[in-house]
């Protein structure tokens, strides 16, 4: 009973790596660095298709003919720059992860460090007013108010 238990759970692994291993394209690199290049490119272009999924791990058609265009520019000897330049005339600047620091996208860059600095800034003087209010000296009346209350609570 044990033995057939663990037949059937090694033939449910079989089928479930050969289903997940059927989606995966394979494509064949002689060199290292441009099996690299190739991965590092598919994962930084967006799947127009799939909204926020690299066009490397997408199964959409779409995305499928991207990655064929990639590695035949790859094997064509072009540049990173020149297969993303490529790719952004072909679909728009919206598959790019990273998009490019233009006139367009300065707000979209500078935003996010305008805020943090303006965060600081607001802490920053928090603190100073919180210091300079616990450091305000007391005046006659609260120093008499305050020896009174202290002189009450002493034993004698």
């Amino acid at each position: 009973m044990a033995l057939m238990r663990a037949v059937a759970a090694m033939l449910i692994m079989i089928v479930a790596s050969s289903a997940a291993a059927g989606g995966i394209e394979l494509r064949q690199f002689d060199d290292p660095v441009m099996q690299a290049r190739y991965h590092d490119l598919t994962a930084a272009m967006r799947c127009p298709l799939c909204e926020n999924q690299a066009i490397g791990d997408s199964n959409a058609p779409i995305a499928a003919d991207m990655r064929d265009r990639v590695y035949q520019l790859l094997q064509e000897g072009r540049s990173d720059i020149e297969i993303v330049d490529y790719m952004v005339q072909r679909f728009g600047e919206y598959i790019l992860y990273n998009p490019r620091l233009e006139n367009r996208t300065y707000l979209l860059w500078g935003l996010p460090i305008a805020l943090v600095m303006l965060g600081a800034l607001v802490v920053l003087l928090m603190i100073r007013a919180r210091r300079n209010a616990s450091s305000k000296a007391l005046s006659a009346e609260e120093r008499q108010r305050v020896e009174a209350l202290i002189n009450r609570k002493r034993p004698s």
